[in-house]
């Protein structure tokens, strides 16, 4: 099983989110050779004022041996 959670700053359409999410089970089905029914995804719109303290502190400054693409911008 897959679980992928997104978080995307607000202001995308759902049609947007749903292609997303379409996209990225069909990588994990090529990449990873997994089944759609075993692939969950979560999108999350996040404020862009609260960002640091809701994303990028916690899942990009703590966690960052987990990164495997790190951001190209400074939150502040």
């Amino acid at each position: 099983m897959q679980h992928v959670i997104v978080k995307l700053s607000e202001g995308r359409s759902e049609h947007q989110k749903q292609t997303l999410a379409d996209r990225i089970v069909e990588t994990l089905q090529i990449v990873l050779d997994v089944d759609a029914n075993a692939v969950s995804i979560a999108v999350q719109d996040v404020p862009p004022d609260i960002w640091y303290e809701a994303v990028y502190r916690p899942e990009i400054e703590e966690k960052k041996g987990y990164l495997y693409k790190k951001p190209g911008y400074c939150p502040r």
